[in-house]
Formats: structure tokens, C-alpha cells, sequence
């Protein structure tokens, strides 16, 4: 929780930060930044298990599950632990949805309100350094594993809600993990594992159809 404060107290010197970097450092940013559009920009679909860690001043949580991305603007996120649910986008909506109740939320993606829409630069070809305000190296943030590189940045059009986010990159381009720092001091991190690329995967699995009986609600923030 230490390095987490740190970290969010670093986050308010925005550009200041960033302008202090000596200039190899700067230059290592954008060559890895470069690296991972490049890769991304040859990944049409990818599949990995997930771990979700929320931890906020009076709760916290684990879950995981199956994530499924496809081009363009296509994610699923199956959970089963501890319960299941699911979230989705279609490409034009995302869907929010837990077996057994009664409801199942939607929302246009523009107006989506949720940690896990910066993933959508995953599937567009959007570079790095615009998705990500600030976007420079996070020295003060050990990666899990040797040799990854961790980056710092805010995601565009978050920066009310969120005052840094993190990933770390390995050598190849490939993140591994997203670490999400909101402005309430509540941090949710993202850990992606087995991580297959442009493997087969259908359409119909990014179509969401209720089941007989479930009402459909609008709603903009799916976290839950």
C-alpha cells in the first residue's frame, strides 16, 4: 500500500515528470511504446486467462476467468471464480450480465464508464502515446518478472476518475499487466496469463442474447 501512495502522489507531477526523464529514457519510451503498437497492430484475436484484484478502503476482491479479444472493438470477459459473470462488447455495445438475475445492462461503448474499456486500445490502431496522457517509464514499479518494463500513464479521457495506470511490458511488446490507480485511492490490477494469439474465435461468442425473461437496463459503469 506503501508504493501505491507513492505512486499516486508521483501522478500529480503530470508532464512535470515526464520533462524530468533524461532523454535516453524518454527515447527507451517510445521505442518500447513503438514496439508494442506494432505488435498489437499484428494481433487480430487473443486469448488469455485473467486475474482480477480490486482493492479499495473497505473491500476487496479476487476474480478470474477467460478473456477473449477480437478486431475490431470485440472483448469478452468470462469469469468463474468466485461466481460467474460475464461483459462483453459487440464492437458497438457492451453488455453486462450474471447468470441468474433479472437484469442484464447495456451501454453504447463511447459512453462506456468501466477500468476495463482502456483495453480497447488492444483492438484498434490507436498508438500508445495517444491512449495514454503522460505516458512514461515507472521506474519506482518492480514488474513482476525480470526483464519487463513497466509504463505509467492515464488512460485519455479517464483522467477524472483515474489518476495513473501502469503496465508492464515484456521485452517482446506483450503486456501482462494493467494496474489501475483511481483518484479515491482504490487500485484494481489486471494479470493476463497463457496468453494465445491469433487463435480461431467465432463471432457468436462477442453476441450477447438475454435469456427468456431477463429485462435489459441501461447502464454506463459495469464494475461490480
Amino acid at each position: 500500500m506503501n508504493r501505491f501512495s507513492t505512486l499516486r502522489k508521483a501522478v500529480f507531477t503530470g508532464l512535470l515528470l515526464l520533462l524530468s526523464l533524461p532523454a535516453t529514457a524518454q527515447s527507451d519510451v517510445k521505442a518500447l511504446a513503438d514496439k508494442v503498437d506494432r505488435r498489437y497492430d499484428h494481433i487480430r484475436t487473443l486469448e488469455a486467462r485473467f486475474t482480477e484484484t480490486y482493492t479499495g478502503a473497505r473491500s476487496s476482491r479476487t476474480e478470474s476467468g477467460t478473456l477473449l479479444l477480437k478486431k475490431p472493438g470485440k472483448m469478452r470477459w468470462d469469469y468463474d471464480q468466485p461466481r460467474p459473470k460475464l461483459f462483453l462488447t459487440d464492437g458497438s455495445n457492451a453488455w453486462f450480465y450474471v447468470p441468474g438475475e433479472h437484469q442484464a445492462r447495456r451501454t453504447p461503448v463511447k459512453q462506456l464508464d468501466d477500468l476495463r474499456s482502456p483495453l480497447r486500445y488492444l483492438l484498434g490502431k490507436a498508438k500508445l502515446e495517444r491512449e495514454l496522457t503522460g505516458l512514461s517509464l515507472a521506474a519506482d514499479s518492480k514488474p513482476l518478472l525480470a526483464g519487463d518494463i513497466v509504463l505509467r500513464g492515464v488512460p485519455k479521457g479517464m483522467q477524472d476518475r483515474v489518476s495513473q495506470t501502469l503496465l508492464e511490458v515484456t521485452p517482446e511488446g506483450l503486456i501482462v499487466r494493467i494496474v489501475i490507480e483511481e483518484l479515491d485511492g482504490s487500485v484494481t490490477e489486471f494479470r493476463f496469463l497463457q496468453q494465445q494469439e491469433n487463435v480461431q474465435i467465432p463471432d457468436q461468442k462477442f453476441q450477447f442474447q438475454p435469456p427468456p425473461g431477463v429485462e435489459i437496463v441501461a447502464g454506463a459503469e459495469f464494475m461490480g
